[in-house]
Order: structure tokens, then sequence, then C-alpha cells
């Protein structure tokens, strides 16, 4: 018989960890999940003190326009020292510690050894510190998943550079060493030889106080489940997602679709079933991630690492299923089980729901390596990336050419934006990832220099992603042998249903044309974008949710027209110069105009922010900041105007030409 659940926790109080700074691989999405909990915890009537010092982070406001918001907000680093010194103050009677990501999980476990949380009798929410540590430190991980009978890579941990040494004769070269509490998998990669070895173990020493040699499974496919559990043991998988390029990059830096797209139905429910043994073994409640290797070819699996806590790819999936995973969490800290959480995104549904996709998303990093001069350029197991999109289309061939226009509106889509004229370069740059391989394997492509099996070859990335590619690639030829006025109806909706925007069709048919001469043509063949619901249920169940985005797949609009209101421009992915402040301002703007009594769409792809959450606006759409999708948006909502001056640079750079498009633009002509 089951054991009975624990009590609920008698909590009123409660202090809520933040992240801190803004840095790689600790950004925005910990400004949304931070923001989500404390919505969670006003709902149930707590009391919420917020420690973060980001001025930039919207979960900090304390003004009228922010409805859910923390009881009392302190500006201080998330330190032992700081956090001893508020719950002294404030005498809180529980702490969150999942929400502010490495920052607050690195902080609660040094207060933890030191008895400091248990000197105040402060207790500690959701997933417990003795299972943060186990999930932490290598070796209890590693004997943690061998109570199980679990499948785990080859791996041994070690403290010193002669001891990675000696780990690494028994595994073998190339091998992999990991960092033990560690962020964005700082202090990690392969290593080739000893002395290779040596100089990468002593970097990672330096940030970590535990290092794992682990046997290399290079070219292995990386899948994650992203898992959510409650006090009484229901568990349930919310997303899963593939990594386009194969093990050897970190998830933060590689492109990423949800759900899975090349794995079997065993395989799939293979990697579900582990999931669920493994959150449950470990005894995490609320949401967790779970990253896996898997053998291209065979069953044979390896478990990574699962992160107790939010992250990045918690937001992403957030996004990408429309199951608000942090407000769910937060709300199985305080003790509730999942049947008693309605989803408050499609409002229909408990979140013991598992979504079901009826679309492909993907997610492309952003970095911003060229801002610096002599930075190397490579990627691999230590994340480099700044920032990510993330794009929704009915196809991957739709998908993902919007993303690749998402995170850099320079990109017409996928093409060679960066050539080598060598041959054996070009092999050699696909063999040694860099932030243009991409564009590299867009000319392998184009260019017909390399077939899709030697690409494969080269690179280990699934032939299913490369033919999804040769496809595009395939459209672009067709469009190569007709003028605009005399392409068909069936090459035009075929172009736009592979992602193709209005300008790239422009640049590739004879004769040329503009943007407005492909739109005008293709709105006189009745060419349209369709608007659909990210409704978390693939229509299986009515939703009520407000998460848009446009597709050529389709023949109905799944809502009606808005018929006004005022758009907001959003400010895409973070880069270097234009990050978590300018979701800050979005946000602003847009509790304003709804204070005001407007109705109030958003236009953004950035999954880590505020402003695409879902209660922050009326109508969500994620879709590109580009003139042509926002006069998709402006004409089909038959919207008053559109706000372009709180998004940053992006949209700022839409002024000219949306006015000159004949849009009403909002503020400063």
């Amino acid at each position: 018989t089951r054991p009975p659940p624990p009590p609920r926790p008698q909590v009123q109080k409660i202090l809520l960890l933040g992240s801190g700074g803004t840095s790689i691989g600790q950004a925005g999405e910990f400004d949304y999940s931070g923001g989500q909990a404390i919505k969670a915890l006003k709902e149930e009537g707590k009391e919420v003190v917020l420690m973060n010092p980001n001025i930039a982070s919207v979960q900090t406001n304390t003004d009228d326009k922010s409805l859910q918001k923390a009881d009392h907000v302190y500006f201080l680093p998330v330190t032992p020292d700081f956090v001893e010194q508020i719950i002294q103050k404030e005498k809180p009677d529980g702490i969150i510690i999942s929400m502010g990501g490495q920052t607050a999980l690195n902080c609660a476990v040094e207060m933890y050894e030191a008895g400091t949380l248990q000197k105040y009798n402060c207790e500690v929410l959701g997933t417990q510190i003795p299972v943060v540590i186990d999930t932490e430190d290598r070796q209890l991980f590693s004997d943690r998943l061998n109570e199980i009978n679990e499948c785990i890579a080859e791996s041994y941990t070690t403290t010193t550079i002669d001891g990675a040494v000696e780990h690494a004769a028994k595994v073998g070269y190339p091998c992999m060493i990991r960092s033990a509490f560690a962020l964005g998998g700082l202090g990690s990669g392969i290593c080739d030889n000893e002395p290779h070895l040596r100089d990468m173990a002593a970097k990672a020493l330096s940030v970590s106080p535990q290092i794992l040699v682990e046997k290399s499974m290079l070219g292995w496919k990386e899948v994650e489940y992203e898992v959510v559990r409650d006090h009484v043991d229901n568990c349930v998988t919310v997303c899963n997602m593939e990594n386009f390029d194969p093990l050897g990059i970190h998830t933060g830096d590689s492109m990423v679709m949800a759900p899975s797209q090349t794995l079997s139905n065993e395989e799939y429910h293979m990697l579900r079933e582990t999931a669920i043994r493994v959150v449950r073994h470990l005894g995490i409640i609320g949401e967790c991630n779970i990253q896996y290797a898997l053998h291209p070819t065979s069953l044979e699996y390896a478990i990574i690492e699962v992160n107790p806590r939010l992250s990045r790819s918690s937001a992403l999936a957030s996004k990408a299923t429309g199951y608000p995973l942090a407000f769910v969490a937060a709300k199985l800290c305080l003790g509730l089980r999942m049947t008693e959480v309605m989803n408050q995104v499609t409002k229909k549904t408990q979140a013991c729901f598992e979504p079901s996709l009826d679309y492909v998303v993907t997610k492309v990093p952003r970095w911003d390596m060229s801002k610096f001069e002599g930075v190397s350029t490579s990627i691999g197991s230590a994340m480099k990336s700044v920032g990510e999109v993330m794009s929704i289309g009915r196809t991957l061939e739709e998908s993902f050419q919007k993303a690749l226009r998402m995170v850099d509106p320079a990109l017409s889509g996928f093409a060679p934006h960066v050539r080598i004229d060598d041959l054996e370069q070009l092999k050699h740059e696909l063999a040694n990832p860099t932030d243009k391989r991409i564009h590299h394997i867009a000319q392998a492509l184009y260019e017909k220099t390399l077939t899709v099996d030697e690409i494969h070859d080269i690179t280990k990335i699934d032939h299913w992603f490369l033919r999804r590619l040769e496809q595009i690639v395939l459209t672009k030829d067709e469009l190569e042998t007709v003028s605009l006025a005399d392409m068909s109806h069936d090459l035009l909706l075929q172009a736009k249903k592979d992602g193709f925007s209005d300008l790239q069709i422009a640049s590739h048919v004879i004769g040329g044309g503009t943007e407005d001469d492909v739109r005008t043509r293709r709105k006189s063949l009745g060419i349209t974008p369709f608007t659909k619901q990210i409704d978390t249920l693939a229509a299986e169940y009515p939703a009520d949710t407000n998460y848009l985005y446009m597709t050529y797949h389709g023949n109905e609009h799944d809502v009606a027209s808005a018929n006004g209101g005022v758009i907001v421009l959003g400010s895409g992915a973070y880069r270097i110069g234009s990050s978590i402040e300018f979701d800050w301002c979005g946000v602003s703007a847009i509790r304003a105009l709804r204070q005001m009594g407007l109705h109030a769409t958003v236009i953004n792809y950035n999954p880590e922010t505020v402003s695409t959450d879902y209660d922050e606006c009326d109508r969500l759409y994620f879709e590109e900041l580009s003139r042509e999708r926002v006069l998709d948006i402006y004409e089909q909502d038959r919207s008053d105007g559109v706000i372009v001056s709180v998004g940053g640079q992006i949209p700022n750079s839409l002024a000219i030409p949306l006015d000159q498009a004949g849009v009403k633009l909002l503020g400063t002509p």
C-alpha cells in the first residue's frame, strides 16, 4: 500500500528567491517564472517577500498597474548572508528556491548545509534540498539512479586534475567533463587528449568543487522532457523536446524542436516512462527537466542530468504548449494536487492533463559573439548564447524559416548568408560547430556541393531534419524557374507553406520584384495566413486561450478578428544592448493600456519574457516582428494603431516601413 501523503505545508508568509543579475544561462526566463509564482501564491492568499536585485525585472514591480505583485521587495544580492538578514527581519514561514535559477539553488544549499534555514524554522517548499543535492552532486546523482537500475553514461567524479586524468584513462578519449553545481554547462566540454583534459579540468575546478569525467556519446541524439509531480505522486510529462544538433552542443546553444520529430513511438514512451520513474524516485515536487542521450540507431539511452528547478527550457516548454509550468509548480509547492489546479491558459482542464500539440515549435539561439574581437565562435557543451526565439508552424519547414528570420531580421530565412569558397574548409566548418553552421549547411544544399548523406556523415544531424531543409531548397529552385506574374497559385502557396517570406520570394523569382509586389500578387490569388490557437490539447477539448500564431496550413481562423485594439511590438530575442529591460517597458505599456480599458495585442517571439505570459494581454501573437507579419495582423484584427517605441531597436526599425504602408503609429510621429 502507498504511504499516506505528507500534510500540506502550513505557511502564510513566503520568501521567494530571484535569480539576480542577467547573465548567460540565466536571463529573463526567471523573471517570467518568478512572476508566475507570485501570481499563484497571491491567488492562494499568501504574503510574498521577494529578494531580487535585478531592477530591470517585471517581478520587482510594485506599482498600481501590477495587479499580482509581491508584498515586499528587497533589491539585495541572493547570497546566504543577505537572505539570512531578510529571514530575521520578515520571519517567513516558508521559502521557494526553484524559481531563481542556479543562483537561488546554490544559495539555499549553502544555507541548508550551514543549518541556517533549520535555525529559523523556515520550511523549504517544493523539492527538498537533499533532493537538490542528489541531482547537483554528480556522484550522488549516479548513486541514486543506480538504485533503480537506470541507464547513465559510464562516469567518475573527482576533485583534482590528476583524478580526472586517471578516470579518463578508464573511459577513453575523447571524453566529456561536466561541472557540479554549475550554470549553463560552465566548465564542461569534450576533451580529445590528456593536455586538453588537464586544461579543461583546471578551468572547471576553478568554478566548481567537483567534476565528472564521462564517456563521450558524441553523435547521439539529445532529448529532454519537462516533468511535473505533486506530493501525492501524480506525475505528468508536459513537453518533450529534441535537439536539432546531436549531443556535444549545450541545449541552450542548440536549435530545438517541440514536440520531438524523429523519435519512434517506442522511443518516446520508453523515455517518458523513464522520466516519470526517475522523478518519483528522486522525490521532486513541482517541475523539473530531465535530459537524455539517445543512440540514433538503437534503443540504448543514458540520462545526462536532471534539473530540479525551473530553467530556460521550462519557459520554452510553457510557451510551446500553453501549460503554465511555473504557475502550476508554485501551487504544487503549497501542497495542492494537480487535480486541484486549473490550467489558466485553457481554463477548461486541470494541470494533470498532458498537452498534445498539432504544430511544430522551433527554438533558435541568438549569439552576439561578433561584438567581441578575437572571441572563439565555436559552440559546444558550455553555453554561449545570450537569447533565443520561438517560432510556430504546421510543418518544420515553415517553423524553421520563421525562426531564422526572428533570430536576426537581416536574415531572409534558410540561406547561405556566409559563404566559404573552399570545399574542404566548408567540410571543416560543418564538422566543428560554430554559430554560423546552419548557414554552411544552407550553402552545401543550395550549391549542391554536398548531399544530405554527406552532411549527415559530417555533422551527425538526423537525416529527417536535413531532408526538411532540402525541401526548402527544392522549393527555392522551383521559384527560380518562373516570374512573379507567371507563378501559379499552387507554387506560391507551397512557398508560403514552406516558410518563405514575401521578400524572400521576390529575391528568387525571374525578374525579381519587391515585397509589395509579392504581397499584392499573393492577396490577388486569395493566399493569406490563418490565425490558429495554441490550445494545449490539439482541439480535443474546447479551449479559451489568447495564445495565437499564423500559418498558411489551414482553411479557417480559430478566432475572429479583434476588431480594434492597440498592438504593442515586443523586443524580440535578447541580445547585448537589448535585454530584459525592454520586456519591462513592453509589459508596463500593456498594463497601462488595459488599465485604460483598451484591448491590448502583443506581437513577440521571445519565450523567456513576461510579455508573452498567458494573462498579460488580451491577444498574444507568437510571430515575427517583420513588416509583412505586422501588416497581416494589423489588417486581420483591424487594429486601431501600433506602438513601436517600447521594444527597443527591432520594433523601432519597423516604424518607417509600417508608416509608409499606411499603419497608424501611436506615440512619437
